[in-house]
């Protein structure tokens, strides 16, 4: 199984062979295998283990810890390519303008106020998170229409940050 993979602005292909445990990244083989053990999950590819924790999903977006460094990951499959590439948005993808806290932290600046245009990925607010500053994007194209906190705010994780009606 094909899927697409986003971090930051770094994307990949990735093929899956789950009967024989192999994946293809930038059309290289690897070997992997994946288990839960006592709450953690453990992925092993060739003889490189990662510990995985504090995994949620949220439709496309997938969050985690990495050996205790934050990662943030959208992930697409077949259905979903084939779907951008013939021009369509499923239902949950239509309107989707809310930019929530993908961690606890403080908000350094915002980026945009209300009534501003943006476009997807367009950089909105700074995050500061475990001493790190994080930049939050566009979620979709629209016009900014609230903006519920301020610089210098502490947020919570999912915490509403702004939202943004989507258009076209």
């Amino acid at each position: 199984m094909r899927y697409e993979t986003s971090i930051d602005d770094e994307t990949r292909e990735l093929e899956f062979n789950f009967e024989r445990h192999q994946v293809a990244v930038d059309e290289r083989e690897y070997t992997f295998s994946f288990e839960q053990q006592n709450g953690r999950y453990l992925l092993r590819v060739g003889t490189k283990l990662y510990k995985i924790d504090n995994v949620e999903l949220d439709h496309h977006t997938v969050e985690f810890t990495l050996d205790g460094q934050w990662c943030r990951v959208v992930v697409r499959d077949e259905q979903d390519l084939l779907l951008d590439r013939l021009g369509f948005k499923t239902a949950a993808e239509i309107g989707k303008g809310q930019l929530n806290a993908p961690m606890p932290g403080k908000i350094l600046e915002l980026l945009v106020a209300e009534g501003d245009k943006v476009e997807l990925g367009d950089p909105v607010a700074i995050l500061e998170a475990m001493k790190m500053e994080n930049e939050l994007k566009a979620p979709v194209n629209g016009i900014v229409t609230s903006v519920a906190v301020n610089a210098g705010d502490s947020v919570e994780k999912n915490a509403l940050i702004l939202e943004i009606e989507a258009s076209g």
